[in-house]
Parts: structure tokens; C-alpha cells; sequence
């Protein structure tokens, strides 16, 4: 399990977060925050990723963008058929 490109992208804007929180408060309290912006952000992520495949389901048609539902588009193959 490598990283992605996006993940490595996330740890270097939460790096700068923390390198820009150093001057206001201790090091302590930037690093605290950093790692709990990171685990957030990848469980917000994680979850919305889901939502979106579960709402995706088999596809999309390409045609006219309603899901597929069992290999076929129920709007496309409806007007076929008809």
C-alpha cells in the first residue's frame, strides 16, 4: 500500500500548516494540531470516497448520466425498447 500522489500533496500542506503555526504557539501544540488536521482530512476523505461509490454503484451511462442499474441504463434502454 504506496502513497498516492494526493496524500503526499496532503502531508506537505499539513507540514506548512504546522511551520506556519510555530511562531503563534508552542511546537508541542503545532504538531498536535498538524496530526490531528492530517487524520481528519484522510477520514473525511475515506468516508466521502465511500458515499461516492455507493452512490455510483455499477457505472454511469455515458450517454445520458443516469446510474446503471444491472449492466443497462433504465433511461436509454427504456427508449430503445419502446
Amino acid at each position: 500500500m504506496g502513497f498516492e500522489k494526493r496524500e503526499i500533496l496532503l502531508i506537505l500542506g499539513i507540514l506548512f500548516l504546522m511551520i506556519g503555526l510555530l511562531p503563534f504557539m508552542a511546537p508541542v501544540y503545532a504538531i498536535i494540531i498538524a496530526i490531528v488536521a492530517y487524520f481528519g482530512i484522510h477520514v473525511f476523505v475515506g468516508r466521502r470516497k465511500k458515499q461516492i461509490q455507493k452512490a455510483i454503484g455499477e457505472g454511469i451511462c455515458a450517454i445520458c448520466g443516469a446510474r446503471i442499474i444491472q449492466n443497462k441504463c433504465p433511461t436509454c434502454d427504456e427508449t430503445k425498447t419502446g
